[in-house]
C-alpha cells in the first residue's frame, strides 16, 4: 500500500529538480544577457575622436564599416555591423560629425542619421590650382596655406593634377580632408584615362602629356583648335625651336595676367617658352579631357605658327612669312 506514496514523492521530487534546473538555466541566460547588455553599453559609451565630416561610400554595412576601419576610425568590424545593422544603414556620401570627440554610439548614430551640407564648386578647365584652394579657403573658412602645404605634401606637381569638374563638398571638412577627397578623385580619373588608351599607366608619359595639355588649355580657343595648337608644339618641339606662347606664362598666380613685352623680358621661370626650349617642367593649370586627348593625337599638320584672328579664334600658318602678313590682318 505504501508503494504508490513512494512513486509520488519521487515524481515530486524530479519535478522540483527539474524546475530548480530550468530556474538556474533561466538565471544564467539573464546573466549572459546582462554582461551582453552591460558590454555594448560600455562599448556604445567608450569615446573615439573623428573628423567633423565623414565619408561613407557605397556598399554594405560591412563593406562601409571595412572601408572607414582603413581611414583609421576606430570601429570594431564585427559588433559595429550588428549595431548598424539595429540603428540603421548609414547614407552613402558626406555625413556631419560635428564634435571631434563623441562617444562610439553617438558616431553610430550620426552614420545613418546626419547627412552634411553641402556647397558646389566648379574649377573650370584652365584655371591654376592656386585659385581653386583661394576659392576653398573663402568657401569653407579654412586656411589657404595650410592648404598649399597640405596640396605640396600630396604631390610634387604643380598644378594640372587636380580634374576641372564640379564638385559636392561638405561643409566643416578640413584642409588635409578636402585635399585627400580631391587627390583621390584625380587618381582614379588620370588611371582610367590613360588605361583606356595606352593599356597602362606610366608617370612619365603621363606627365608629359599634361604638360603640353595644359599649354593647349591656355592657347586654343575651343575644343576644336585644340588638335591644331597640339600639331604646332610638336612641330615646333621637333625642329627645336622655342616654342613661344603666351599661355605658359599664365601659371600659379599669373593665371588671368595679361602677357606683356615686359613679362616675356623679365620672367625668368622656366614656364617662359620665349626664354627657354621645350616644354615647361611642370603642368601650368588644369586640363580638359579634350584638351589630353589633343596632347596626345594632335593633327597631323605644317603648322608652325598662330595668330588670334577677329573671331575670337585663330588662324594658323606654316611659315613666318605667312604669319606676318596674319598678324597684320588681324
Amino acid at each position: 500500500m505504501k508503494r504508490p506514496c513512494i512513486s509520488v514523492a519521487i515524481k515530486a521530487t524530479k519535478k522540483r529538480t527539474m524546475n530548480k534546473k530550468r530556474i538556474q538555466i533561466f538565471l544564467m541566460v539573464c546573466d549572459v544577457a546582462l554582461i551582453i547588455i552591460y558590454a555594448l553599453l560600455f562599448h556604445l559609451s567608450r569615446p573615439m575622436s573623428s573628423t567633423s565630416v565623414a565619408f561613407v561610400p557605397q556598399g554594405s554595412i560591412g563593406q562601409i564599416i571595412t572601408y572607414m576601419v582603413d581611414k583609421n576610425f576606430d570601429l570594431h568590424a564585427r559588433v559595429d555591423k550588428y549595431l548598424l545593422d539595429l540603428i540603421g544603414k548609414p547614407q552613402a556620401g558626406w555625413v556631419s560629425i560635428q564634435e571631434s570627440v563623441l562617444t562610439r554610439g553617438d558616431f553610430l548614430y550620426k552614420l545613418s542619421h546626419s547627412k552634411a551640407p553641402l556647397k558646389i564648386i566648379t574649377y573650370i578647365p584652365g584655371e591654376t590650382k592656386e585659385f581653386l584652394l583661394a576659392q576653398l579657403a573663402l568657401e569653407f573658412n579654412l586656411s589657404y596655406e595650410t592648404l598649399q602645404q597640405e596640396y605640396a605634401k600630396a604631390t610634387p606637381y604643380a598644378d594640372g593634377f587636380i580634374v576641372p569638374e564640379t564638385y559636392y563638398i561638405p561643409v566643416g571638412i578640413k584642409e588635409a580632408q578636402l585635399i585627400h577627397f580631391l587627390f583621390a578623385h584625380a587618381k582614379r580619373y588620370h588611371k582610367d584615362v590613360f588605361e583606356k588608351i595606352f593599356g597602362e599607366f606610366n608617370e612619365q608619359k603621363w606627365l608629359k602629356f599634361i604638360i603640353i595639355a595644359s599649354i593647349i588649355q591656355k592657347e586654343a580657343a575651343n575644343n576644336e583648335e585644340m588638335p591644331f595648337v597640339s600639331s604646332v608644339i610638336y612641330n615646333r618641339l621637333k625642329k627645336e625651336m622655342k616654342l613661344q606662347m603666351d599661355g605658359s606664362l599664365n601659371y600659379g598666380q599669373f593665371s588671368h595676367t595679361k602677357i606683356t613685352p615686359q613679362r616675356i623680358r623679365e620672367d625668368t621661370s622656366p614656364y617662359n617658352t620665349y626664354m627657354y626650349k621645350g616644354l615647361p617642367p611642370q603642368p601650368i593649370c588644369s586640363v580638359s579631357k579634350e584638351a589630353i586627348f589633343a596632347a596626345i593625337f594632335p593633327k597631323q599638320t605644317n603648322y608652325l605658327y598662330f595668330v588670334k584672328n577677329k573671331n575670337g579664334t585663330h588662324t594658323f600658318s606654316q611659315n613666318y612669312e605667312t604669319h606676318l602678313e596674319n598678324i597684320k590682318k588681324e
